[in-house]
């Protein structure tokens, strides 16, 4: 039965098409620096969000219907939430999804019920993909929702806790390799503090440490062969978050010794928490060696809270997909970790949506490998270090320099000339010609 039924399969019209079911931007065949547009952007769709939110916000009750025909908080709903994603996939040209573990399936009292509900889901969406060329780009653990997890999972007070939570990594890794997943998830909702007064910051610290490296070693022991990630986010819900952006979740993993195993999930919305850019998130995993994965959204800049909006910001995403393609690619995807508006509460509204998404980050790929097709960027910046490529420039990137040696040419040189100007405006003005520019 189809669920979607006044929403037809998702073709590309182009720019001028009228029709706001229909691709204007994204082109799966279009080739863009000798790749498909569909290599360079495996977008996934997010099951907590397309096929599970309400529209519930902390002042009211949910605006959307995302029964899908069956009861809530029953298998049935599980399995048909199963059918509206594989369809909705299917007619969006998405080809992988990600997932919390009781976003399959309703959480029971125990855990062994639990396990056994997602054993038959599992089997369910492994039935659907047979027929199907949607894969999983990565599976997590819901550690955050539940009361259990209010001082966090690795970082709680509790024994009994911590093993629970050892407990849904186990069960969410299974059902990951299962799937045939290529990632694996750490977001640390609650993994952090409200107040030092009751907080041990170091023992907290090594617990969690402690437990990703339990999952590394399970993981691998089971063919997990794919990447496990941090989602670095500064705050909400906890106060203080330990994996507060990519330079602290980067510093843990090497201080711990899990950086081999380890990479970067960024989302935009995360890094305007944490007061910084998407594409300096981005900079600063990949030349760490740890650029993973996307969460493809956006924030509201007027509002300091996770508001996971469809991305529409297409200069963001240019420069988003700069990074990335300087990077050499991700070794995960674009996953829409992002929701319709409370007010945006029809099954067409979820299609339109996803196209606004990945509309908005055709356009950025086609932009950003026109800046470097362009050259003139990164011409510029090569020029401005052009100074350590010879003399006692040279000599400091090839480690011949001493601390002695470099005061001493200081004391010939006398005062040396203020450094060229950086051109940030020109640079800017560039960005804009390429991005507005005649065509």
């Amino acid at each position: 039965m189809e669920i979607f039924e006044n929403v037809p399969k998702i073709r590309y019209e182009g720019a001028e098409s009228k029709n706001p079911l229909a691709f204007k931007f994204y082109d799966a065949d279009r080739v863009v620096l000798g790749k498909k547009m569909s290599e360079h952007l495996p977008f996934a769709m997010a099951w907590w969000h397309n096929l599970c939110a309400e529209g519930t916000d902390m002042f009211g009750r949910g605006t959307a219907n995302k029964s899908f025909g069956a009861k809530p908080g029953t298998m049935e709903h599980a399995k048909a939430k199963v059918d509206a994603g594989f369809e909705f996939m299917q007619k969006l040209g998405v080809k992988y999804f990600c997932f919390h573990d009781v976003d399959l399936v309703p959480e029971a009292d125990d855990i062994k019920e639990t396990n056994k509900r997602l054993d038959e889901i599992s089997d369910y969406i492994l039935e659907k993909m047979k027929n199907t060329d949607i894969k999983c780009l990565w599976g997590t653990a819901n550690m955050f929702s539940n009361p259990r997890f209010m001082n966090g999972a690795g970082s709680t007070n509790s024994a009994d806790v911590y093993c629970f939570a050892a407990a849904q990594i186990k069960k969410a890794l299974d059902i990951t390799v299962k799937l045939g997943g290529k990632g694996y998830v750490f977001w640390g909702g609650r993994e952090g503090y409200e107040t030092l007064l009751n907080t041990d910051v170091a023992f907290e610290q090594d617990n969690i440490a402690r437990l990703m490296h339990m999952a590394v070693d399970y993981g691998r022991s089971i063919g997990f062969k794919g990447d496990f990630y941090i989602e670095p986010k500064p705050k909400e819900p906890m106060k203080h978050q330990y994996d507060f952006d990519a330079s602290t979740a980067i510093g843990f993993l090497r201080k711990y010794g899990l950086e081999k195993d380890f990479k970067m999930n960024i989302e935009a919305n995360h890094a305007t928490l944490a007061g910084h850019t998407f594409e300096h998130e981005l900079r600063i995993s990949a030349i760490n060696g740890m650029l993973g994965s996307i969460d493809a959204n956006q924030g509201d800049y007027l509002l300091g809270w996770d508001t996971d909006e469809f991305p529409f910001d297409v200069y963001s995403a240019t420069m988003c997909m700069y990074e990335v393609l300087k990077a050499g690619g991700l070794t995960g995807g674009f996953n829409f970790d992002a929701k319709c508006r409370r007010p945006s509460n029809t099954h067409e509204d979820m299609f339109e949506a996803y196209i606004l998404g990945m509309d908005t980050f055709a356009l950025g790929l086609i932009n950003a490998a026109k800046i470097i097709e362009d050259g003139r960027i990164d011409d510029f910046k090569k020029n401005r270090y052009s100074s350590f490529e010879s003399g006692i420039g040279k000599d400091i990137v090839d480690g011949k320099a001493t601390l002695e040696a470099l005061a001493a040419y200081a004391d010939k040189l006398g005062a040396p000339k203020n450094p060229e100007s950086g051109k940030q405006e020109r640079l800017e003005a560039v960005v804009n010609q390429i991005l507005f520019g005649a065509k």
